[in-house]
């Protein structure tokens, strides 16, 4: 791989290409990794083991995968067998609980789910796997419910979402479905992304209050969980709909398929309920932190037990309104991460942002500071034991446009030293370097190229760009910073293409107000942007 640069005045100039090339390149380079992933072949497992009531649908259910892994190219292996939950586990894209049930995994095993989770692989749940793992609050997470009983098997309306067109390219507002409907323990977690539910009018024993999904998927630590309560009858392994969603759902969790895209125009991602579009990651709160039960007081705010998903119980981010506007208010006063429930690939994302005035511990002595970052993958404890690996449009104080890589992540950028040599910055047109996690300084981070916030206080906008590898941040209509040919470090300690991934807005010690969070589709980047490169 390329190495560092150490002295960027040294440098020869790079012969410049013509633009309309770079982005034909582009363009080609994109739909050739396009069709090698959806022409990759999964390899998946199967996973049977039961403790308690074992399903009759099982043995119906391997049958039916044996004639979708010959119809759709999968190489599947078939097991009940724990020990299989070893190093030799990550070989497999996609996992499967077919109708497992009670506790199947010992500590160790539950250990290499994790982390096989956490390398990005993918998980399919069938029916009985919410009657799986009672007793390990990390699984219920995991997979979005946990069962707790069933009334007796009936026929039942299932509706299907607005989602549900463009997860599986085809729609069926409403069915009649005969099958066994579980009953979860609480409601299902609010950051899934529910395709479908059982009208609970519709059927005798439903105990969900009237809110019940029956298949949902979302990304999880880092995964990719795709969760179906239905398949407790054989006829379901014959129903061509149920099919399509579990070929579509595994395809999914392989990652031969991407989150639906946005509109190919501008979409808001505030809503009047923060967790239609958003989950907040919380991570482990400063000692200074008040009427939070449990707070260590020594904690710096980064070694710890983090407050974790969908738990920000102070409130750090929360939805206002301004008039008749949706505003994000982010206190500030814990690390945290909001996390886009979608990923996202080739697209401009645009928000309003202005400061608060509040500053906390431990940047009481730094400037204020929050971010946006975009390609986040891995775990969600990766960096600062609070976000994910991912590229930064950093967002503080007169640094309004800077470059972090966060957590094993890399950048090319044309580069000069500013600020005496001490650090460098994007400079158009000057010599392309490397900038990379974990870097000696100044090659750790990037400079803008110029400062272009407004005063605090001040409505800025900010304009994320991301096409194939390559970001442009814009500030306030200015371009501030080019980046080419991003790269990140996979499980293997590998450098493989960043070019899609969630979204987390920072809180990180300083308040902080966003708004008009909107998002489209991009197939270039737009003349007003390429006239400034």
């Amino acid at each position: 791989m390329e190495q560092n640069i150490k002295n960027i005045n040294q440098l020869k100039p790079i012969k410049k290409i013509k633009l309309k090339y770079y982005f034909l390149t582009a363009v080609l380079i994109g739909s050739m990794l396009s069709s090698f992933a959806s022409d990759r072949r999964l390899k998946i497992l199967v996973f049977t083991k039961t403790v308690e009531f074992r399903h009759k649908s099982i043995p119906k259910g391997i049958e039916t995968f044996k004639k979708l892994a010959l119809e759709n190219n999968w190489d599947i292996d078939y097991s009940d067998d724990a020990s299989k939950f070893d190093s030799t586990l990550f070989q497999y894209d996609v996992l499967v609980f077919l109708s497992t049930t009670g506790d199947i995994l010992n500590d160790t095993q539950q250990q290499f789910l994790k982390d096989y989770i956490a390398r990005g692989k993918g998980f399919v749940g069938i029916h009985a796997a919410t009657d799986t793992e009672h007793g390990w609050p990390w699984y219920a997470k995991m997979i979005g419910a946990e069962f707790s009983k069933h009334p007796k098997h009936q026929n039942a309306v299932v509706k299907s979402t607005n989602l549900y067109n463009a997860f599986y390219g085809k729609d069926y507002k409403t069915r009649t479905v005969f099958d066994e409907w579980y009953n979860f323990k609480e409601p299902v977690k609010p950051y899934v992304n529910v395709l479908s539910y059982v009208d609970e009018t519709s059927y005798e024993g439903g105990e969900m209050n009237g809110n019940h999904p029956i298949t949902w998927y979302h990304h999880f630590d880092g995964g990719r969980i795709f969760y179906t309560g239905m398949g407790h009858m054989d006829d379901q392994f014959d129903d061509a709909i149920f099919l399509n969603e579990l070929i579509v759902g595994v395809k999914w969790a392989g990652g031969l398929i991407n989150d639906p895209a946005p509109a190919k125009k501008l979409t808001n991602l505030l809503t009047d309920n923060l967790n239609d579009n958003w989950v907040a990651f919380m991570g482990v709160p400063h000692g200074s932190v008040k009427d939070l039960p449990g707070v260590d007081l020594k904690s710096d705010g980064k070694i710890g037990v983090p407050l974790g998903l969908s738990n920000d119980i102070k409130q750090v981010f929360k939805m206002e309104k301004d008039g008749d506007e949706n505003v994000l208010h982010i206190s500030g006063e814990i690390f945290g991460g909001l996390t886009s429930k979608l990923e996202y690939e080739n697209y401009h994302l645009r928000v309003q942002f202005k400061w608060g005035d509040k500053i906390w511990e431990p940047r009481l002595a730094h400037p204020k500071d929050n971010g946006i970052l975009y390609h986040a993958n891995g775990s969600y404890t990766t960096f600062w034991n609070v976000w994910m690996q991912s590229s930064e449009f950093q967002v503080q104080r007169h640094d309004m446009g800077d470059f972090y890589a966060l957590g094993g992540v890399k950048a090319s950028i044309a580069l000069a030293p500013v600020n005496d040599g001490t650090e460098v910055g994007y400079k158009k047109g000057a010599t392309k370097a490397d900038v990379t996690t974990g870097s000696e300084a100044p090659y750790n981070h990037a400079k803008r190229s110029i400062d272009s916030e407004k005063p605090e206080g001040k409505w800025n906008t900010l304009d994320l760009y991301c096409l194939g590898n390559k970001s442009v941040y814009v500030v306030n209509g200015k371009v501030v910073m080019v980046l080419e040919n991003l790269m990140r470090l996979n499980a293997e300690k590998e450098w493989v293409i960043a070019n899609k991934g969630l979204i987390q807005i920072q809180s990180e010690g300083a308040e902080a107000y966003y708004k008009n969070i909107q998002i489209e589709t991009i197939s270039q980047f737009p003349k007003h942007v390429r006239k400034q490169f």
